[in-house]
């Protein structure tokens, strides 16, 4: 089969729909070599290598007008090029699809993440919410098969845009094989000299937004300040709900157990990829009590690692978890207080070794081997 994939957030994104991107076009490449892959992308850069496989090229635009139309180019337009190279099957890898291609013989798959500004549009802005609304239903509508990357995602699509479930297809996303393997003591104490990282800490990893649920992490350790547990580290960017974090941590002088890494020790800059599996092998646990996910990738990531996750029991979290995590409500911040002070009592042993049992269940293999399944169903359903 030829295969194409919209490659925007592939040479363009450096956290999750990019990771997500990235990841799978690998396992796709590696694990199925005998298909041809191509890469649609408006703009080129350092963050994929296509030259590490021979089953793989990159198409940009190059003709006039749309190299200088790249977005309509991307929306639209690269349906002549799709066609002029003959492609089976294209996967839109971010929520949408080319306007039209349903007009083709080109058949279409769309990954779906989440549906998070329909269920919180207070969190958007009104044209951003027009924009997304109409490339997703775009998507969900005209695609021969809508990929959903966990259940409550499928259960979501189904709910706001009322699509028939069969034309759904669960296929849960993997994370980078770096957290599934065993760092070096040396490489850890290498990372925790470079961000001078205390010796024992919890972890928060990313973005510092209202739904993501920091200010309930930063009450529960308020919570516990006559206790003596490790401070909360924290990886992520952000700006109004940042500043709340800020003022609510100054107001309670916990400046000392709560580090915003990227700030305080990366001089404002993002963190390495690369440095990320040492960091979460050396934390102690794990916090991520976020109100709504489409996937929560920082817990799979975590039980790849064999590190403890405190996570929510409710939207997906659960799903991803299994029974190899601590589950709170997200909401009232003394349940996640007093899972912080449990996971430090506890030999978390059996924990750690039900996370890596579930983490298996995630690997690269099982997302490419599932994605393929859809590739074949869809190639095979005239």
């Amino acid at each position: 089969m030829k295969i194409a994939f919209d490659a925007k957030r592939i040479y363009q994104n450096r956290t999750g729909l990019g990771n997500y991107s990235r990841t799978l076009v690998d396992s796709l490449c590696t694990n199925f070599p005998d298909n041809e892959y191509y890469l649609y992308a408006p703009k080129v850069t350092s963050l994929f290598n296509e030259s590490l496989y021979k089953n793989l090229q990159t198409k940009t635009p190059t003709a006039f007008p749309e190299k200088y139309f790249k977005s309509l180019w991307r929306s639209s337009w690269v349906k002549k090029d799709l066609i002029k190279d003959n492609i089976d099957i294209f996967h839109g890898l971010s929520h949408e699809i080319p306007f039209g291609i349903e007009h083709t013989n080109i058949k279409s798959v769309a990954t779906i993440h989440d549906l998070i500004f329909e269920r919180y549009p207070e969190q958007y802005n009104s044209i951003d919410i027009s924009i997304y609304r109409r490339k997703f239903k775009n998507a969900c509508k005209n695609s021969n098969v809508i990929i959903a990357i966990s259940e409550q995602t499928k259960n979501d699509i189904i709910e706001f845009y009322n699509i028939e479930e069969s034309k759904i297809k669960v296929c849960y996303q993997s994370c980078d094989t770096s957290f599934y393997k065993e760092v070096s003591s040396d490489d850890k104490n290498a990372i925790q000299l470079k961000y001078n990282l205390p010796e024992k800490y919890f972890l928060y990893v990313g973005s510092v937004i209202e739904r993501k649920n920091l200010l309930g992490i930063c009450k529960a350790i308020q919570i516990n300040s006559d206790k003596s547990l490790p401070p909360l580290v924290v990886i992520g960017s952000g700006k109004k709900y940042l500043q709340t974090v800020k003022d609510f941590v100054e107001k309670n002088n916990l400046e000392k157990k709560i580090i915003f890494l990227s700030e305080e020790m990366n001089n404002g800059k993002p963190i390495p990829f690369i440095d990320f599996p040492a960091i979460y092998q050396s934390a102690t646990a794990m916090i991520y009590p976020s109100i709504f996910e489409g996937f929560g990738i920082p817990i799979l990531e975590s039980l790849a690692s064999k590190l403890p996750v405190i996570t929510s029991n409710i939207s997906c979290m659960p799903e991803v978890g299994g029974d190899a995590a601590i589950y709170v409500n997200p909401f009232n911040p003394e349940e996640i207080a007093h899972a912080m002070a449990t996971v430090i009592s506890n030999d978390n042993e059996l924990l750690i070794k039900k996370g890596i049992e579930q983490a298996a269940k995630f690997t690269n293999e099982h997302c490419a081997n599932a994605v393929m399944d859809v590739y074949k169903n869809v190639r095979n359903d005239d």
